[in-house]
């Protein structure tokens, strides 16, 4: 989801230049930094994003560079006159000196900037430029994403083989797992039969079902190899599947902690650890995907 994209122009007396970066976000995060008086594109700049991206934290950036001068200033003189109006009945009522030119130009509305005077035609030609030249950074920006998430395509296979291997290799451990299972079960069976007051028979029972259940590890190899074939179906689709593939991660997770937590073999243990390092390593790089 890291990506950085720069486009530049000029319409309408004003050239700009558009940055667009993006690092990992778990979900769309969109920051702007506009030019004082174009607060009103961030809508549109925000419509476009969605449409394009699904997650990550994106920064936008605009700055402008008035050409010529930006127009310089002009005189109102509808307002000047209104005002030299007033200032001379002031002084003729004796209400007020005689008003000096630089008063008069220092008063709201009696100075322009090119900006103020330009028509609303201009500034619509102008902003449209704008949306354009911002569709062209993102677009910049969505290619180079669209490329990474390409490049990391090998490392994820290559995460979901390991993770395979170490399935395969936890259920070849598994098969000693009944012998160590076992053992475990004579200790606490000797420790449940010299209990004080002794346990009935029927809950005796009930708690060597229990440890016989926790010892089965079966359930969890299923579905971790279930897990596996999805995400092999999530690559294959291609598109955004950032989202759904940080969920199946934490499925993968779930499933090889219930493993180590059942474990009664060393072996079948540091299988597990081993397991949850690889998962680990997977979740890091879905992180980078759209």
């Amino acid at each position: 989801m890291t990506g950085f994209a720069r486009s530049d122009g000029h319409e309408e007396g004003v050239s700009w230049v558009w940055e667009v970066k993006s690092v990992n976000s778990k979900s769309l995060d969109l920051r702007f930094r506009l030019p004082p008086g174009l607060e009103s594109l961030e809508l549109p700049l925000r419509a476009g994003i969605a449409q394009r991206l699904k997650r990550g934290a994106v920064s936008v950036t605009l700055s402008l560079l008035k050409i010529g001068g930006g127009g310089g200033l002009r005189v109102n003189r509808d307002a000047l006159a209104q005002v030299a109006a007033l200032a001379q009945e002031l002084v003729a009522e004796g209400k007020a000196a005689p008003a000096r030119a630089d008063g008069l130009l220092a008063l709201r509305g009696v100075l322009e900037s090119g900006e103020e005077s330009e028509d609303e035609g201009r500034r619509e030609r102008r902003q449209a430029a704008l949306l354009r030249g911002f569709e062209a950074a993102l677009h910049a920006l969505s290619a180079m994403r669209a490329a990474e998430g390409e490049r990391l395509i090998p490392a994820l296979e290559a995460r979901l083989a390991e993770i395979a291997r170490l399935v395969a290799t936890a259920e070849d451990s598994a098969a000693a797992q009944p012998q160590a299972l076992k053992a475990r079960l004579a200790e606490m069976l000797a420790q449940l039969l010299d209990a004080s007051p002794a346990l009935a028979p029927d809950r005796l029972a009930q708690e060597v079902a229990l440890l016989v259940a926790k010892g089965d590890i079966r359930e969890e190899l299923d579905r971790l190899s279930a897990h596996i074939v999805a995400a092999q179906e999530l690559l294959a689709e291609g598109g955004p599947i950032g989202r759904r593939f940080d969920f199946l991660c934490q499925e993968f997770n779930r499933e090889a902690n219930t493993l180590c937590s059942k474990s009664a073999d060393l072996s079948l243990t540091r299988v597990g650890l081993a397991l949850k390092a690889a998962i680990e390593q997977l979740r890091e790089q879905v992180q980078n995907l759209e």
